[in-house]
């Protein structure tokens, strides 16, 4: 009998990256729920990120419409929008910022706009995620939508992008961007997350034509393009359904979590690990739900926490604890 390890799984490893992540490198996610995923955990962090400024987007034609309109800061007007089942909605945003009000329609979307423009100014890292390359046009207009907003499929057209396509229009975009900010960096991931609506074949094709887009990009631009195995580390590490949500197509939090570890053990600095080590377990604390929020023991818990945030903060000037503050301090009033 042979003595030698027997593996019962194909381990992903993660190249090592020429930078690193830390409290003070703001990034700015873009792309499908995957960035969501990753972003959201950063910014429970409370680390300087922006998470998909006009909501989830997939495609990558759509992904460079919303970078372009950050860098321009566009502000939306009426005409930009359309008007849909009592709903004004932008083709270019997700339905998060839909509204029965034009007028609020419009303060959301500049608003976001604005937010995203002065955050990308000052950002290190822009990190993109595509979740597809299949595109949806308008069949009056061509224009290429980023959701379909649930309007009747027999108005919009499909088609898949080439990889030639992606390449040109994200060639032209890094230009763009490195133009204006010469120090930024780019990390592409492609989701795991399968886009079943296209069938188990389009899906495949679809995921195939972005990871050769994006590794294309990364040979162009080798000193400010990188690439992060999200995708792989999905379909060829964590190869069991008990790694999925209920809808068997979504990663589960397990999958998120153990993708998350690659993630940060690969690109977050170590000093800052230790930061959101601490950062967590006031969130934690902040997340027990009190069963008497008058009794004194209660009581003793806030100031405990309070002098826990005030000491982190203390330490860690550029942490913002001002919204939990309050509400500590709104049960000992």
């Amino acid at each position: 009998m042979s003595s030698s390890k027997i593996d019962f799984r194909t381990e992903v490893t993660v190249s090592d990256y020429p930078f690193r992540i830390s409290y003070q490198t703001p990034v700015l996610f873009c792309g499908s729920c995957f960035a969501e995923n990753i972003g959201g955990i950063m910014q429970s962090y409370k680390m300087p990120v922006q998470v998909n400024p006009f909501g989830v987007v997939y495609n990558p034609l759509s992904v460079a419409k919303v970078l372009r309109n950050i860098l321009q800061n566009k502000q939306y007007t009426g005409n930009d929008l359309n008007h849909r089942n009592g709903l004004w909605f932008s083709f270019d945003h997700y339905t998060r910022f839909s509204s029965e009000s034009q007028e609020e329609c419009l303060l959301k979307i500049n608003d976001a706009c604005s937010s995203a423009h002065e955050f990308i100014k000052k950002a290190n890292l822009i990190a993109v995620t595509f979740g597809t390359a299949r595109v949806y046009r308008l069949v009056t207009t061509g224009q290429v939508v980023a959701n379909c907003h649930k309007i009747p499929a027999k108005e919009f057209t499909h088609t898949l992008l080439s990889v030639d396509e992606i390449v040109t229009e994200w060639s032209e975009l890094i230009d763009e961007v490195l133009a204006v900010s010469p120090n930024t960096r780019f990390l592409f991931t492609v989701s795991p997350i399968r886009h079943w609506k296209d069938g188990a074949i389009g899906n495949q094709l679809s995921k195939s034509t972005l990871i050769l887009a994006v590794h294309r990009l990364v040979e162009i631009y080798s000193d400010k393009a990188f690439y992060f195995p999200g995708y792989e580390i999905m379909m060829d590490d964590l190869r069991d359904y008990r790694f999925y949500d209920t809808d068997m197509l979504h990663p589960s939090q397990l999958a998120v979590d153990y993708i998350w570890q690659k993630f940060s053990d690969a690109l977050i600095e170590r000093q800052a690990m230790q930061v959101t080590e601490k950062v967590h377990r006031i969130q934690q604390a902040l997340s027990h739900r009190p069963v008497n929020p008058k009794s004194q023991e209660f009581k003793r818990f806030v100031d405990k926490i309070l002098n826990e945030v005030n000491s982190i903060q203390k330490q860690y000037p550029f942490l913002n604890f001002y919204e939990e503050v309050n509400k500590l301090k709104s049960y000992i009033v």
